[in-house]
């Protein structure tokens, strides 16, 4: 095995980053209306295909929308997205996702995700954390079956519920593991 250079570490950092650029997920993009728009249809695509969805949202405080996260690795990896975090249907703030790793892999995907924060407590903790960390105490609805998403009829009682969906790209899997979220100002 050969050594990793910082050359081949600069040049694996380049080829994350065209990657992660080429797939059109906004970056650089700095128009709230767009992404006020790419929220609006996200939420529709979850509430059409996933009709339970609207129950864990009706019994939620307020709602993160990633419309399109942009992950691609070649030995390094990241991902990167912006939504919007909205309560009682309004837009209270921008946020952009953001996550970086090491390790054998190489591919793109792109995909959406949806976080209802089930409780004040949660919601604070999210808002008043400046770089808040997606980890411990989310609880996930998984496709099972093709189009059917099972979510725990407990779901009142985890503090946030994350639907992650509408993956295509040539990686398997998706998971909030490790994601930063920061408010921003498009």
């Amino acid at each position: 095995m050969t050594a990793l250079t910082r050359r081949k570490l600069a040049l694996s950092a380049l080829a994350t980053l065209f990657l992660t650029a080429a797939c059109g997920n906004g970056v650089g993009n700095n128009n709230a209306q767009k992404i006020d728009g790419r929220v609006d249809a996200t939420l529709g695509f979850l509430f059409q295909q996933f009709p339970e969805s609207r129950t864990v949202a009706a019994k939620s405080v307020a709602t993160l929308v990633m419309p399109v996260i942009t992950e691609a690795g070649l030995g390094l990896g990241g991902s990167y997205g912006r939504g919007a975090l909205r309560i009682d249907g309004v837009t209270v703030d921008y946020y952009s996702a953001a996550s970086a790793n090491v390790g054998l892999q190489i591919g793109a995907q792109q995909y959406a995700h949806v976080l209802f924060f089930m409780t004040e407590e949660a919601l604070e903790r999210f808002r008043r954390q400046d770089g808040w960390a997606a980890g411990a105490g989310i609880e996930y609805a998984f496709a099972h079956e093709g189009a059917n998403v099972n979510v725990d009829t407990n779901a009142g009682l985890s503090p946030i519920v994350a639907y992650v969906f509408a993956q295509a790209g040539a990686r398997i899997g998706a998971t909030l593991e490790g994601v930063k979220y920061t408010r921003i100002i498009p």
